[in-house]
C-alpha cells in the first residue's frame, strides 16, 4: 500500500439477525477483554450488574454469548415477556452522560439511544419523552449500547461496515403486547437501509441491534480488507439457521477502496455553457471526487445538461450547497451508491523527457492498470517540443521496465 497508513475496519456479517447482546458477543469473541470492557462500563453511574461470557453452540456452530446480569432481575432478551416499567430515554441518556467515559464515546452512545427512542416514539404514536426501555429497567440498553461503542474502541476499529439486514416474519411478544415482525420500531429504523427477506418465524433483528447498526455502521457490500480476526456473537433463541452474527476485523488503505458514496445531480436547461467549468471547479473544491456533465433533453424537447457529482457521505451537503450556489438549479437529487476502487499507488517513471508520475491500480497485490499523470506528461511535452502521446508512451514503457 506504498507505506500509507492502514485503516482498521470492521464488517458485520448479519446472516440471521442482530441484537445488542449478539453485538457484544462478537466483540468479545473478536478479542475484547471482558475485564477491560467491564472496567470501562464501571465508569457509568450504575451498580448491581455484572458481565458474563460463555461459549454456546447454534446449529452446530460456536459463538460467544454475553450476559448482562443484574441483581434481582432475570436477564431477558429485547422485547422479553417481563413488564418492568423501565427507564425513559432521557434517564438512559443521563446515565450515559453521567459517567466518566471519554466524550467521543458518550456522544456515539447517546446517538444510538436517541435513534432508538425516536423510532419507538414514532411506532407507538407518543412523544419521544414518553419512551421507556423495558429490558432490565433499562440496564440492558445501557450495557449493550455503551458496551458496543467501547468494544469497537478497544479493538481500534476506525470504520464499521454492515451487510444488508435480514427481515424475518411472524409475531413477537413484547411489553406492548403481541407485535408483528419486524416490530414497528425496527421497521422505522430500517427505513433507507438495505434489507432482504429471511424465511424465519420470529424476531431476528431487535431495536437495539438495528439501532447499533444504523447509527454506527455504513451499509455496503463486504469491503476490500486484509482480515486480522473474526468474532462470532450468539443470540438467545434457536432458529433453523445459526442465530449468530460475524464481525470481521481487518485493514485496508482507507475509505476510498470501497464504501458508500452519494451521487448528486441537477438538470440545467437555462445555464450558459461558460459557467459549467467554473461550477465544476467549485464542486471539486467542496469535496466531490468526480464531476461530469451529460447532454440530455428535457420537456418540450429542450436541450439541456445534467450535472453530476460523486461525493463521500461526509461531503455530500457541502457539494449540494455548491451546486445550488454556483448553478441555476432550484434543487439537487441525491442517492446513495456503492463504489469499488482499486488500491492506488504512485511511482515515478524516469523517461528521456524527465520524471513522470504514474498512478497504479492494483487488486490483491496484482497490477490491473496504470496511468501516467496528465499534468506531468503535458509539461514534459511542452518542454521537449514533442507530441503528448510520445511522452505518455515513454512513461508507460519506463514503468514497465522497472
Amino acid at each position: 500500500m506504498n507505506g500509507e497508513q492502514l485503516l482498521r475496519i470492521g464488517y458485520l456479517d448479519v446472516f440471521c439477525g442482530l441484537s445488542g447482546d449478539m453485538f457484544l458477543g462478537a466483540l468479545v469473541d473478536a478479542g475484547v477483554n471482558l475485564d477491560a470492557l467491564t472496567d470501562e462500563l464501571r465508569k457509568l453511574p450504575l451498580e448491581g450488574w455484572s458481565l458474563r461470557a460463555e461459549e454456546v453452540h447454534k446449529s452446530g456452530l460456536r459463538g460467544t454469548k454475553v450476559h448482562v446480569e443484574a441483581a434481582h432481575a432475570p436477564h431477558g432478551h429485547h422485547h422479553g415477556r417481563h413488564h418492568h416499567h423501565g427507564k425513559s430515554a432521557d434517564e438512559v441518556i443521563a446515565i450515559v452522560r453521567g459517567g466518566s467515559l471519554r466524550p467521543e464515546l458518550v456522544e456515539r452512545a447517546v446517538a444510538v439511544v436517541e435513534l432508538i427512542a425516536q423510532a419507538e416514539a414514532q411506532a407507538h404514536g407518543v412523544a419521544r419523552e414518553q419512551v421507556h426501555f423495558h429490558e432490565l429497567g433499562g440496564i440492558d440498553t445501557v450495557m449493550d449500547v455503551c458496551g458496543a461503542v467501547i468494544g469497537l474502541d478497544l479493538l481500534g476499529i476506525e470504520r464499521l461496515y454492515c451487510s444488508p439486514l435480514p427481515v424475518s416474519h411472524g409475531y413477537v411478544d413484547t411489553a406492548h403486547g403481541r407485535l408483528p415482525v419486524p416490530p414497528p420500531a425496527v421497521a422505522n429504523l430500517l427505513q433507507g437501509v438495505p434489507t432482504y427477506p429471511l424465511d424465519i418465524e420470529g424476531e431476528t433483528v431487535t431495536p437495539t441491534g438495528a439501532g447499533l447498526a444504523v447509527a454506527l455502521a455504513e451499509f455496503s457490500e463486504r469491503p476490500l480488507m486484509t482480515i486480522l480476526a473474526t468474532g462470532v456473537g450468539a443470540g438467545t433463541k434457536d432458529f433453523p439457521v445459526p442465530n449468530l452474527v460475524r464481525l470481521f476485523i481487518g485493514e485496508n488503505d482507507g475509505p476510498d477502496t470501497h464504501g458508500r458514496m452519494v451521487l448528486l445531480e441537477a438538470n440545467l436547461d437555462d445555464m450558459s455553457g461558460e459557467f459549467f467549468g467554473y461550477a465544476m471547479e467549485k464542486l471539486f473544491a467542496a469535496g466531490a471526487v468526480d464531476v461530469w456533465a451529460t447532454p440530455i433533453y428535457m420537456k418540450k424537447n429542450r436541450p439541456a445538461m445534467m450535472l453530476s457529482a460523486l461525493a463521500p457521505q461526509d461531503r455530500a451537503e457541502a457539494v449540494a450547497d455548491a451546486i445550488l450556489m454556483h448553478t441555476t438549479s432550484f434543487g439537487v437529487r441525491r442517492q446513495s451508491v456503492g463504489r469499488t476502487c482499486l488500491e492506488r499507488e504512485h511511482v515515478t517513471a524516469q523517461t528521456p523527457y524527465g520524471p513522470i508520475r504514474v498512478k497504479l491500480g492494483k487488486r490483491d497485490g496484482q497490477l490491473l492498470t496504470a496511468a501516467p499523470e496528465y499534468e506531468d506528461c503535458a509539461a514534459a511535452a511542452d518542454r521537449a517540443g514533442v507530441p503528448l502521446k510520445d511522452v505518455y508512451a515513454a512513461a508507460m514503457a519506463a514503468r514497465g521496465a522497472e
